[in-house]
């Protein structure tokens, strides 16, 4: 805590959930066991899918651009995401009473700061997209410093919103303010921090609209001009992926976003407790679907990720006589170099346009 400002900070984190009404129970309920056996396998599924991720981006040299490592640094922070909320899984139900107030922000800011992580970077792929389609680019014109940079203000505002209720924005001096989700968190700072998310999102609907209304027009007024369908696949593939993200972050935030604006705005009705956990695990599976929507859609990530799993069951098998010895064949009738897409390495072969992905 920095802000030890009244002799509240010294009770201790159940006494604010009594308050609030948010019983916290000794024993282990049906609906904590739920939570946990939902958040587990959720979390592990999210950091392995975004550590291969990673891994891929770092190995192949044809993911060395600014696209990729805006995605490489949104699956960091899903990364994040799954081992906060990890956290959390094993500091949550009867756990919860034996937490330190440091102890509470410090799980409260760890959430805060994986989801908004993610949410910003989404929002930054999306405006990297609208520029490469715009200029009509492979690859946005963004320097390294530059993506450097952005990457450093992705960070910075989830650090920001995550220590922000430990440094003074919340309700423990005054726990007439306090809401029933998160007891220590003022109801102004859920409703800000919703808003703000909501405002991501309707950044993200505009950008991709934009996105869409350009290239269909334009492909509109290239068709009779070009014999290749390549111009309609794209737009497909486009009316797919905008649906497939959008759709995903409706799905996964809405619902959390829902409850922490009717908590912040004292809705005593709206029976916010019944759910709130559910609609955290919910959201935190946006950081499982993102590998998926903007990584395994791509061919060549695709064939990366292929080569990473099975490169040591290949190591062990490849090319073993009967003696145990291995040793290397050389195929007849092409040279070397042009057989290197067969062999062990991960050096890329051609790029492929971000516009049919």
């Amino acid at each position: 805590m920095l802000f030890n400002s009244c002799e509240a900070y010294n009770y201790s984190v159940p006494y604010f959930y009594n308050k609030t009404g948010k019983y916290i129970s000794p024993q282990w309920r049906t609906h904590d066991y739920v939570v946990v056996g939902l958040g587990l396998p959720i979390c592990v599924l999210i950091i392995l899918a975004n550590m291969l991720v990673i891994a891929a981006i770092i190995i192949n040299r044809q993911f060395h651009f600014p696209i990729y490592y805006l995605l490489g640094n949104m699956a960091a922070a899903d990364l994040f995401a799954g081992m906060s909320y990890l956290f959390l899984v094993f500091h949550t139900g009867p756990w919860t009473i034996n937490l330190s107030m440091e102890q509470w922000f410090v799980r409260g800011a760890l959430i805060n700061m994986s989801l908004t992580a993610s949410v910003v970077n989404l929002l930054a792929v999306a405006v990297e997209r609208h520029q490469t389609i715009f200029t009509m680019q492979l690859h946005s014109t963004m320097t390294k410093w530059r993506v450097v940079m952005l990457i450093v203000f992705i960070w910075s505002v989830a650090v920001v919103m995550g220590l922000v209720p430990t440094m003074g924005w919340n309700c423990v001096c005054d726990m007439k303010t306090c809401c029933t989700v998160a007891p220590l968190y003022s109801r102004s700072f859920l409703v800000f921090w919703a808003i703000l998310n909501l405002l991501a999102f309707f950044i993200m609907v505009a950008v991709y609209t934009h996105i869409f209304i350009y290239v269909r027009r334009r492909s509109r007024l290239m068709s009779p001009h070009t014999d290749q369908p390549s111009h309609n696949q794209t737009v497909i593939s486009l009316m797919k992926t905008m649906s497939m993200i959008l759709g995903a972050f409706v799905i996964c935030w809405t619902p959390g976003l829902v409850i922490l604006l009717l908590d912040g705005l004292s809705c005593n009705k709206c029976e916010v407790l019944k759910y709130e956990k559910y609609c955290l695990v919910l959201a935190e599976c946006n950081s499982l679907v993102n590998p998926i929507i903007y990584s395994f859609r791509d061919e060549d990530m695709r064939n990366t990720y292929k080569r990473i799993l099975c490169f040591p069951w290949r190591r062990m098998h490849q090319h073993e006589g009967p003696s145990g010895i291995r040793f290397e064949s050389v195929k007849t009738g092409s040279p070397p170099e042009k057989n290197s897409y067969n062999s062990t390495s991960l050096e890329p072969i051609s790029p492929q346009s971000l516009l049919s992905s």
